[in-house]
């Protein structure tokens, strides 16, 4: 299975990043298969509906969600939302997501927030058919200490996060 983690937020001292970096690490002492795409580390235009899908850019990332056979997005949450770079890497990738096994990853100011991430999670689901991870990953500033993650239990809730969408994704994949 290829699981693609896509970190979304697109601040330097970002906790969801952490989050996302640390499912990477222990994906890949797993030995399985993936890849991580930080979307700090590449430009991507806003979509416009029209010119923003022959970008070099948007054609890479359409590529990498289409080929994955999951995705994990780790998210900051604003607004009772997910940030507006997620909203956009979905809007500029669609189709790819079609039958995709995805979880969440999120981070946020308050506990007040868990369940903001489902209005982008209903959009996946009746859209592009996609299959939510029921259990999702919400952390707050105090799971961290300056870069690092430094609450164990989200750390262990995260490893068991990739265990169950590469779960998810395999399983799915030997009925079809």
């Amino acid at each position: 299975m290829n699981l693609l983690i896509v970190s979304t937020s697109l601040n330097p001292q970002s906790r969801s990043a952490i989050m996302a970096r640390h499912a990477y690490n222990y994906l890949q002492s797993s030995g399985e298969d993936g890849e991580f795409l930080d979307l700090t580390q590449l430009e991507l235009p806003p979509c416009d509906g029209k010119t923003c899908y022959g970008h070099p850019n948007t054609i890479k990332v359409a590529t990498m969600v289409a080929e994955a056979d999951c995705i994990l997005l780790a998210t900051p949450i604003y607004n009772f939302d997910v940030n507006s770079t997620a909203k956009n890497f979905l809007e500029l990738t669609g189709q790819g997501w079609t039958d995709k096994v995805v979880g969440f990853i999120c981070a946020a100011g308050g506990q007040g927030s868990y369940m903001s991430v489902m209005t982008f999670a209903n959009s996946l689901m009746l859209d592009y058919r996609s299959v939510i991870v029921p259990r999702f990953v919400y952390a707050t500033g105090s799971s961290f200490e300056d870069d690092r993650l430094v609450d164990t239990k989200v750390g262990e809730r995260i490893e068991e996060l990739v265990e169950i969408i590469l779960r998810f994704a395999k399983s799915l994949s030997s009925t079809s």
